[in-house]
């Protein structure tokens, strides 16, 4: 990807990545906006007019991680491929995105403070959840098409990407647990999207 060339996007990605260090290495609550301006090498003024508070710019930094490692996971349902093909496709996205350590550091924190001030992180959480409708709205046309038995895509959805962040993302963000080593990737996808098409495929795309 070409690197930005208008100032205002160059001093936004420095904030960003100042923000990502900063939030990573001293938590949420002890990060400084004055102190992530100055890393970034911009004044504080212009860190606000990009972020209009810190917790948006947590958020914003959240997602950015998210995208760089998942940018393709809205992949387009396409009605003469094989559904397992598509849900493998999909879920290997996902779990490449989840493997990134900054994105996880950055989610631990984010953890951590919902235990404390959930009402802080609504926002963050919202967000991150919209960045998981590529799978929902996959769902909703294999609905459309036939291929899937009537339910509720989000449920649906909600339950395929909980077998993935079951072995890739909760033991890390929780326990501390390194991220899901490479060679097991395969076969955590394979164990969810048969689950997945086991149960809510119809019998004759359920292969």
């Amino acid at each position: 990807m070409n690197a930005p060339q208008r100032l205002t996007d160059r001093k936004r990605l420095a904030i960003l990545a100042a923000a990502a260090a900063q939030f990573r290495s001293c938590g949420f609550e002890a990060s400084s906006m004055d102190k992530i301006a100055a890393d970034a090498g911009v004044s504080k003024r212009t860190v606000y007019n990009h972020f209009p508070s810190k917790e948006e710019l947590f958020a914003e930094t959240l997602v950015q991680l998210f995208e760089r490692s998942a940018a393709d996971l809205d992949l387009p349902y396409r009605g003469d491929a094989s559904l397992r093909a598509q849900l493998t496709d999909l879920m290997t996205i996902k779990l490449r995105a989840m493997a990134d350590r900054d994105f996880l550091d950055l989610a631990r924190v984010a953890i951590a403070e919902a235990m404390h001030a959930p009402e802080r992180v609504g926002a963050i959480v919202k967000r991150l959840g919209e960045r998981e409708e590529g799978v929902t709205r996959w769902i909703r046309a294999a609905l459309a098409d036939g291929k899937l038995k009537e339910c509720d895509p989000v449920f649906a959805a909600t339950l395929l990407q909980g077998q993935v962040k079951a072995m890739a993302f909760w033991p890390q963000v929780t326990m501390g647990a390194p991220p899901l080593a490479p060679e097991l990737h395969p076969a955590v996808v394979d164990a969810a999207v048969s689950m997945f098409l086991g149960y809510f495929a119809q019998a004759k795309h359920a292969a």
